[in-house]
């Protein structure tokens, strides 16, 4: 069997391919993103971006009704927007097997909260795999479509962000054979949920949790790794390869389903050991399931809820000590706050937004670092879509004079992922809202993947691009603006403009991401700074570029100077138009 090194998203790829998988679909979301990009590489899958998670899901459980094999990948939140379909699919079942890839991210990394989407499995009653390594993770996935169709159900496998990106040997085997070809057949007793057939369907539900609960208790997934009988664990995921180092000589009850677990298992466990710890990230999840059971452990009394868990912080919760939830560095390192990218067309509109006073709700993308000081720009933010209808809602409740200052803000992906709904409710109700897509040609955030406005798939292939001032007239704006965000004067006079207004506009802010995939970004003579004309004023600084630099001690007075890194610099020119000292100028020297 040949073996290779994959991260858990690329093994999770790699399993699809191994299962058969026909179609695979998602919306990009750090810690899962890597997943469809790396089965584009396998020629039999058809596998693309959809708009959003609810979209996902929808076309792996139509190819599922097609009877082929079909994948779903999104990160933990991207669950909450595919919950819909996901809790009726789970009374349909299924006729091609359908696995649903949920990446969680503990610690948040990159994400607004810490999700247990384990909790989403008992809810939706629909089993959950947890791999622990890379190698199982190609091998549940592999796994998880044979479960989906043996018990008709969809089955989640459940990732986090050291699992997706972590990486470890993988044992590589070849592709299923004789799976069925897909085909069309008419079921309107199982695929149509009136009613009355869902009536029908709930009991099947219910047996199937107790079916696969006593099933679980005979599978190598689930195992025991014995050992001194003193201390005994049960753990399950990335927390198992913690838990071996605390614990080498412990007994181990390594669980790979996490829902439904194998109780009879648990049980025989329980006694076998004197003392018994639950290791587990986040929610207490397989901890009071076991407790409701009436046997004793030891888990969250003792071990943190928030964040990641770490060898480190596992003994030390178990020794009593307070848990220290900071990384430590050996050696001390210079800050480096997170920031809008050199060139961002961003960092222009957030500029002028704050000089005119303006209440920002935010989005979720590279904008929302818009937040941070200096910019200082955006004041609320919740989750993808709610730019627009959270200024919307601020709209209502303020007095006259101050209704027009709210201004929503939301990315071109953002707004074709939910943010189209928003914008009609916005129109609708006639709002005072202002709303801006900042159009930058790309699902910037999660690696500059390409969505319905950019005219490309995931592939790589043309496709129709949405036109986003025509989709806008479509649902009602009257009062359009297409800007370049870096023209400063430009864009203050289209916000005031927009913002003055007693009824719904829309101001696209549209300049392409300067990581954009395809070069098509605008990168200009870099900038330097006139040492004889830089007054240490600091008007720079608060555009946050990461190409200028601040030199303490600098210029006549000592004041200090900025420095433009021309390795850095793209030549948008914001920083010349906010200096009051023509204090800049093009490399070359003109």
């Amino acid at each position: 069997m040949e073996k290779t090194i994959l991260s858990g998203n690329e093994a999770i790829a790699r399993g699809a391919y191994e299962a058969g998988v026909r179609v695979a679909s998602a919306y990009p979301g750090t810690p899962s993103t890597e997943i469809l990009e790396n089965i584009t590489q396998y020629k039999g899958i058809d596998s693309s971006w959809a708009p959003n998670e609810k979209v996902a899901l929808e076309v792996a459980i139509g190819a599922s009704f097609g009877g082929a094999r079909s994948m779903a990948t999104m990160k933990h939140v991207g669950l909450n927007v595919a919950a819909d379909p996901l809790f009726t699919l789970s009374y349909i079942g299924v006729r091609g097997g359908l696995v649903l890839v949920v990446a969680d991210d503990p610690e948040m990394h990159s994400s607004q909260d810490e999700q247990d989407s384990r909790n989403y499995a008992k809810f939706a009653k629909v089993p959950m795999l947890e791999p622990s390594d890379s190698d199982e993770a190609r091998l549940f996935t592999r796994i998880a479509y044979e479960i989906s169709e043996q018990f008709d159900t969809p089955v989640l496998l459940r990732s986090t962000t050291r699992l997706s990106h972590g990486k470890s040997i993988v044992n590589l085997d070849d592709p299923v054979t004789g799976l069925p070809e897909p085909s069309l057949k008419r079921d309107p007793s199982k695929l149509v949920m009136l009613p009355a057939n869902a009536r029908q369907r709930h009991p099947l539900v219910e047996k199937r949790i107790v079916d696969l609960e006593k099933w679980a208790c005979d599978q190598t997934f689930n195992r025991v790794e014995t050992g001194e009988s003193k201390v005994g664990v049960i753990t399950s995921g990335i927390a198992y390869q913690y838990a071996k180092e605390v614990f080498p000589d412990a007994s181990v009850l390594k669980l790979g389903m996490v829902y439904p677990l194998p109780k009879q298992m648990i049980r025989d466990f329980a006694e076998s050991v004197d003392k018994l710890y639950i290791i587990e990230e986040l929610d207490p999840f397989i901890e009071e399931a076991v407790r409701a059971m009436g046997i004793e452990v030891i888990g969250k009394d003792l071990l943190p809820v928030c964040g990641e868990l770490t060898p480190e912080r596992i003994e030390s919760a178990l020794s009593g000590k307070p848990v220290d939830t900071d990384y430590k560095v050996k050696e001390e390192l210079p800050g480096r706050p997170p920031m809008l990218c050199p060139g961002c067309g961003h960092r222009g509109l957030f500029h002028t937004l704050k000089q005119l006073g303006a209440f920002v709700t935010g989005d979720i993308g590279c904008y929302t670092l818009a937040a941070l000081p200096p910019l200082g720009a955006m004041d609320s933010c919740v989750c993808m879509g709610a730019g627009f209808s959270n200024a919307t809602g601020i709209a209502k409740v303020l007095p006259e004079n101050e209704r027009q200052k709210v201004v929503g803000v939301m990315g071109d992906s953002t707004f074709l992922h939910t943010g189209v709904n928003s914008l009609m409710d916005l129109v609708y109700n006639n709002s005072t809202a202002t709303a801006v897509i900042l159009d930058n040609s790309a699902t910037g955030m999660t690696g500059r993947q390409d969505n319905p406005a950019t005219g490309y798939t995931l592939k790589g292939g043309d496709a129709p691009a949405v036109d986003l001032e025509n989709l806008c007239q479509a649902l009602g704006v009257k009062h359009i603006r297409v800007i370049d965000p870096n023209d400063l004067d430009l864009t203050k006079k289209a916000l005031q403009e927009m913002m003055a207004l007693a009824e719904p506009s829309v101001v696209i802010a549209r300049r392409v991401c300067m990581l954009e995939r395809r070069g098509n970004a605008e990168r200009t003579t870099p900038l330097f700074v006139l040492e004889d004309k830089c007054v240490g004023c600091r008007s720079c600084l608060k555009i946050s570029c990461p190409a200028i630099e601040w030199r303490e001690g600098a210029g006549e007075k000592g004041k200090g100077q900025a420095v433009v890194n021309a390795l850095l610099c793209t030549g948008c020119k914001v920083c010349e138009q906010v200096c009051n000292f023509d204090a800049f100028g093009e490399i070359d020297g003109e």
